[in-house]
């Protein structure tokens, strides 16, 4: 009789162990819940929440962002980034008229400090500089700054209140060349695609446009002494919607990664 009393009693507590068991993992797995909503995703980086991302960026950024936006694209999951790309001043009234976007990216230091009132501190992402574009195998022997004021040569230049074209205007003016332009466009791949199509000998735009278009168009380079720096400042809008993202995106902008792209497309370290 007493040995059946053990029996039961050791079984009792070999169930009551049994019981305890499943209790012990489900009550585990809640504080690995709990982790859970907390953790970082495999492939992610870092505690960036996921966002549909609107840059506003200016127009010789067009190539070498769309690569950019796909590295930044795989190396956080979930995020989309979006580009909208057209000369920094329609970017900057576009930004006062309140247009949805996230961050901003000029080819001038001068167009972001206008904006104070609409963006947070901005910082240099990359650098650049001018080129002279000509026809494919320069049939016209541009040979420099001097042959763009022969008024037998088609010359187009960017607007004077687009960065590009404030920048020839210095080079120019520096150097007492006088050039009359057969137009003056919007944004620095206007002027490009205006040379590459023949409507154009010759036309002021960045080293990294110029690249974009090898085989379409010879470029004669401008002396460093004769030459200007363009700086690129991105910033995040204050009315932005996703702001931590898009913090994230502007702050990625000078990681390594993003450095390498700018510099293998032409563009300077800042």
């Amino acid at each position: 009789m007493a040995l059946s009393t053990k029996r039961r009693r050791a079984a009792a507590a070999v169930a009551s162990a049994a019981l305890l068991i499943p209790l012990a993992a489900a009550c585990g797995s809640g504080k690995g819940s709990g982790g859970d909503k907390t953790a970082t995703p495999s492939g992610s980086s870092g505690s960036v929440p996921a966002a549909q991302l609107t840059v506003l960026a200016a127009a010789s950024l067009t190539d070498v962002f769309k690569a950019a936006g796909a590295a930044y694209e795989k190396e956080h999951p979930g995020t989309h980034v979006k580009f909208s790309f057209a000369g920094s001043q329609e970017l900057a009234a576009q930004v006062k008229q309140g247009a949805p976007a996230d961050a901003l990216v000029t080819a001038d230091t001068k167009t972001m400090d206008s904006l104070k009132a609409d963006v947070n501190d901005s910082s240099i992402i990359a650098k650049n500089r001018l080129v002279i574009a000509t026809g494919k195998g320069n049939p016209k022997k541009v040979a420099g700054l001097k042959s763009l004021s022969d008024t037998s040569l088609k010359v187009v230049l960017a607007a004077p209140e687009v960065p590009v074209g404030r920048y020839s205007k210095q080079v120019l003016d520096a150097q007492k060349i006088t050039v009359k332009p057969v137009s003056q466009e919007p944004n620095v791949r206007a002027v490009l695609s205006k040379v590459e199509l023949g409507e154009a000998d010759a036309g002021i735009v960045y080293k990294t446009d110029a690249a974009s278009a090898k085989g379409k168009v010879d470029t004669v380079d401008v002396p460093d002494a004769q030459n200007a720096v363009a700086k690129y400042p991105a910033a995040t809008l204050k009315a932005s919607k996703n702001a931590d993202a898009s913090a994230a995106f502007v702050k990625w902008l000078s990681s390594p990664e993003a450095q390498k792209i700018l510099q293998d497309a032409g563009f300077q370290h800042p």
